[in-house]
């Protein structure tokens, strides 16, 4: 028999997802000889057979892969001499060099993990149940290689069953690091008093507190939660009275997909999303109410499933169908992860506290996303998500991009990889920045990252910007929406000009001004602006931003000066009267009044001058409830100009007067709003393509997010005959910024645009 023996190399998401069982189990399929190991650069596996059987072995591996792995590079050596093997086994992990694998995200319970509780003697009703496809990853561990010692189940020494499991190769808990039972790991704590090692128990007592109207806060994979039940208004509104979070919607948990159906629409894609390994928040019709205070009023509810054991468990035992799921912190703080700062922090937001004796080392909220267009979009890439990798065809190494400041994440490079951070927040306090200083730390161990260069945002007053500025490394700035572009061009694998419709909210300009109505013809070392809204003047700074009305009185004395105020009864815009003369006084003297072409600020001024939100009591809230008022059977449009490359709303405020005054229904002039800004990205898209002969549309910015913008823009560019990019794997919002801030510092290293 004519034997060969091949060295495999395996990259990608290999670790900590039951990749080397699933190997032997191939091996053993084929009659291969010789061994497989984890080491910091993936998966290696020598292996010896006959040719035939070792090609079927590596088609195996490529095609059946457990269902949370991924394979990014798969390389087969075949120069190797044979070693006479007569077994497979699997070896010690190795660490080899500063090359890295993937780390895992963390994984929702698998349903085998469930049936265990229910029938393995030393698992019955533990709720820490997990196996080699399921379970905690990333908020465990602390270095790689990923083995049980480097991650935060080190101090829980394995009884001898979980210890035969651990180490029996055919057994699903085979080198599953988290794996544990009743008998030898983590417990549940209420209030600081007795351990449950028995979920069923603990989930009765505390289905009880929340049956009768109270607050909990309940440790998560990777944070706390604070729960109650949805359906209560006087709780929910007590929650957030508590919390400080006076309307910005909360997410709720549902029992299982038919509890998700009976109180939201669901299509075939949502239903996929919401029931699949990474357990986002996804962002779902409302069909049933629930209670007021949950969502306040908006159209869209964010709806998660069970992901932990104990949430199973909680979800059985409750009388309500539906629990608020919110994340455990004070209003712009990040999300606690600490057991003493949760009892001291949270004592006066919950009336019952329930931590678990593992800690979390890497802090993580629940990922956000919707679906649009059938197709999933992240809104907040974190747990489920993070930190698996973004491949650029870009050498990326040593690169660090430190984001933006609303929705912060942070990236590095490894190779021709992105890796991107948890979701941060906003870079407003001290603690949020604590964490991003924190975060960066543990990923350069982590990842074995030393940055040789770093980018960041062209905003002086950015902490993100602050804190990049403070490294003695050689640093680059990149315009905030260039870099919106890229992270949508790099998404997409886009090295060429394209054109850029960058709708956002605020990001400083290369003139000096605020930025966010943009139309760039681009690639990834520059950008030329083509097109953009009329800047107007923002009187009060960033105060506009928590109180649109400002916006709309701007655009209305720019537009029409002081007789509108007077001949319309704008004026009813105003909270008080006597502000008039003041704000006319800063704009005219351009006094705390910067310029801006920001496309928030236009949905703020129509939100307000409809009288759907005049005073905003979290971020985005006037544009969010605008869209949420679309009356989606209304066609009709406004009309707008273009005059030397701005695009001019004149016409269009004039006649969403003229349709309040004839006491048109809200919902058709906002319908009528969102179809004009449609009409105005396909009209712009087509100017620059007679002009450029481009035809590849990219579409990046917060305002993105707007479901009815996205899919009808889409939808419209499509039909022209545009080839159009949206942003699917990252946030189109300043959540997704660095990886474009990265991709620009990457292409322009290669082609020699910064020194090195």
């Amino acid at each position: 028999m004519n034997l060969q023996a091949h060295l495999i190399k395996i990259k990608g998401l290999v670790q900590g997802v039951g990749f080397r069982p699933y190997v032997y189990r191939q091996a053993s399929r084929f009659d291969i000889k010789g061994w497989v190991e984890n080491n910091n650069e993936g998966v290696s596996i020598h292996a010896e057979a006959t040719k035939d059987a070792l090609l079927q072995f590596e088609a195996a591996l490529k095609s059946e892969i457990p269902e949370a792995a991924s394979i990014s590079e798969f390389i087969v050596n075949e120069d190797i001499s044979l070693r006479g093997f007569e077994l497979f086994s699997i070896r010690k992990s190795n660490n080899l060099s500063n090359d890295i694998t993937e780390v895992s995200p963390d994984i929702a319970v698998c349903q085998a993990c469930l049936n265990d509780m229910k029938t393995q003697p030393h698992r019955i009703q533990y709720p820490f149940v997990n196996c080699t496809n399921c379970g905690p990853r990333f908020t465990i561990i602390k270095d790689l290689p990923y083995d049980r010692h480097q991650t935060t189940m080190q101090i829980f020494k394995l009884c001898n069953t979980c210890e035969m499991e651990y180490s029996n190769i055919t057994d699903r808990r085979f080198h599953a690091q988290p794996v544990a039972c009743r008998n030898c790991g983590p417990a549940y704590q209420l209030n600081g008093g007795k351990l449950f090692t028995d979920g069923n128990k603990l989930a009765s007592i505390l289905a009880k507190h929340i049956d009768s109207g109270e607050i909990v806060a309940l440790k998560g994979m990777g944070g706390y939660h604070l729960v109650c039940n949805a359906l209560n208004e006087k709780t929910v509104k007590e929650l957030r009275l508590r919390k400080q979070r006076d309307g910005k919607p909360m997410a709720v948990m549902v029992k299982d997909i038919t509890t998700a159906n009976k109180y939201f629409n669901l299509t075939k894609e949502e239903v996929t999303l919401l029931t699949s390994w990474r357990r986002p928040i996804l962002l779902l019709e409302n069909r049933l109410s629930l209670a007021h205070a949950v969502c306040t009023g908006l159209s869209r509810t964010g709806v998660i499933l069970p992901y932990m054991p104990l949430h199973y468990q909680l979800m059985s035992a409750l009388n309500t169908e539906v629990i608020v799921l919110t994340s455990g912190n004070i209003s712009d703080e990040p999300v606690i992860i600490d057991d003493r700062e949760a009892s001291k922090s949270l004592a006066s937001v919950a009336d019952q506290v329930i931590r678990y004796n593992r800690e979390i080392y890497n802090r993580t909220d629940d990922s956000v996303a919707i679906v649009v267009n059938q197709k999933s979009r992240l809104i907040r890439r974190s747990r489920g998500y993070v930190p698996q990798p973004i491949s650029l065809k870009l050498n990326t190494e040593g690169i660090f991009a430190a984001g933006a400041e609303l929705v912060n994440t942070f990236a590095i490079g490894k190779g021709k990889q992105v890796i991107m951070s948890q979701h941060i927040g906003d870079l407003k306090n001290v603690e949020t920045l604590a964490f991003f200083e924190e975060s960066f730390t543990r990923f350069k161990r982590l990842f074995r990252f030393t940055p040789d260069l770093i980018v960041c945002d062209l905003h002086p007053d950015y902490l993100s910007t602050r804190f990049a500025l403070e490294q003695k490394t050689q640093l680059i700035q990149v315009q905030h929406h260039h870099a919106h572009m890229a992270s949508c061009m790099a998404e997409h694998d886009l090295d060429e000009k394209v054109i850029g419709i960058i709708l956002d909210g605020t990001g400083l300009g290369n003139d000096g001004n605020i930025w966010g109505g943009e139309f760039f013809v681009a690639d990834l070392n520059d950008f030329s602006r083509m097109y953009h809204y009329d800047p107007i003047p923002l009187p009060g700074g960033d105060l506009v931003t928590k109180q649109p009305w400002r916006s709309a009185f701007s655009y209305l004395y720019h537009y029409f000066g002081l007789p509108v105020f007077i001949e319309e009864a704008a004026i009813d815009l105003l909270p008080e009267e006597k502000q008039l003369p003041l704000l006319m006084q800063m704009v005219d003297q351009k006094i705390n009044s910067p310029l801006s072409s920001g496309a928030g600020r236009l949905f703020d001024a129509v939100s307000a001058l409809l009288g759907i939100c005049r005073e905003s009591s979290f971020h985005a809230e006037a544009p969010m409830r605008l869209e949420a008022a679309i009356n989606q059977q209304c066609k009709g449009k406004y009309l707008f100009e273009v005059e030397d490359q701005k695009i001019l709303f004149r016409k269009l405020f004039h006649q969403i007067l003229q349709d309040i005054n004839q006491q048109l229904p809200v919902g058709e002039i906002s319908a009528k709003f969102h179809n004009t800004l449609i009409a105005i990205n396909l009209h712009i898209s087509k100017l620059i393509r007679a002009q450029f002969g481009i035809n590849k549309v990219v579409l990046s910015g917060g305002s993105f997010q707007n479901a009815y913008l996205l899919a009808h823009t889409e939808n419209l560019l499509k039909n022209q005959g545009f080839e159009v990019y949206s942003q699917e794997q990252l946030p189109s919002n300043d959540g997704g910024i660095a990886l474009g801030q990265l991709a620009i510092a990457a292409k322009r290293r290669q082609t020699h645009l910064i020194e090195q």
